[in-house]
């Protein structure tokens, strides 16, 4: 199939600025609904997992399937880009594990890079990722250290929810009302563009590896 797999998971977790930046670059983005049985055939095919509301080595009999799915097509070489729950996945799939924290870590967060580059992102979990063999520790936070990992430049694992635009932020506070703890009222423009450009950039290195260009 043409153009880039994406799994979702949950009706109010889409692509968000990932549809954007594909958009922008001309690549089409096959949305795949995981939560309603769809999944593309297992192949070594670049994949992007999003997140989701569930736990990651439990939950509902659709996600055991996902992780059968994603255990093929890793022992594919499939590259992988993974957000959250999807990273959580990722780590599962390598050898890692997911732990609880002790307390959920959510809204803007400060996450420093490796290079000591600063970036303030969107956060909702409370699950934390202990890291595959071999996976290179990318971001932390104060309260969360692995908020970015990588396996090889083409399996990266994000804790962190860069693809969340201020329109993904009104439709998951919609759905979930007094249980959201996102931000409300004005967004944060500058806030959103500083991710927004972050993500275009990691997206971009990311693909040119996945996709042999």
């Amino acid at each position: 199939m043409r153009g880039l797999n994406l799994i979702q998971h949950h009706p109010a977790e889409g692509p968000g600025a990932i549809a954007e930046w594909a958009e922008s670059r001309g690549l089409p983005l096959n949305v795949f609904r995981a939560d309603l049985g769809q999944l593309p055939p297992v192949s070594a095919q670049p994949v992007i997992l999003l997140g989701g509301p569930y736990e990651s080595n439990a939950g509902p009999a659709w996600l055991e399937a996902e992780r059968l799915w994603l255990a093929g097509c890793l022992d594919r070489g499939a590259p992988v880009f993974a957000i959250c729950l999807g990273a959580q996945l990722l780590a599962l799939g390598l050898g890692g594990n997911v732990r609880r924290m002790d307390r959920t870590e959510t809204g803007w967060t400060s996450v420093t890079f490796a290079d000591g580059q600063k970036l303030n992102v969107l956060e909702w979990h409370e699950d934390a990722i202990e890291l595959p063999p071999g996976a290179q520790l990318l971001a932390s936070s104060d309260q969360c250290e692995q908020q970015m990992y990588c396996i090889g430049p083409a399996r990266v694992g994000l804790q962190f929810h860069p693809e969340w635009n201020a329109a993904s932020v009104a439709t998951l506070n919609a759905h979930f009302a007094d249980e959201s703890p996102l931000p409300r009222g004005e967004p944060d423009s500058a806030a959103h563009a500083a991710v927004f450009e972050w993500l275009q950039a990691t997206l971009d290195q990311w693909w040119a590896v996945s996709s042999g260009r």
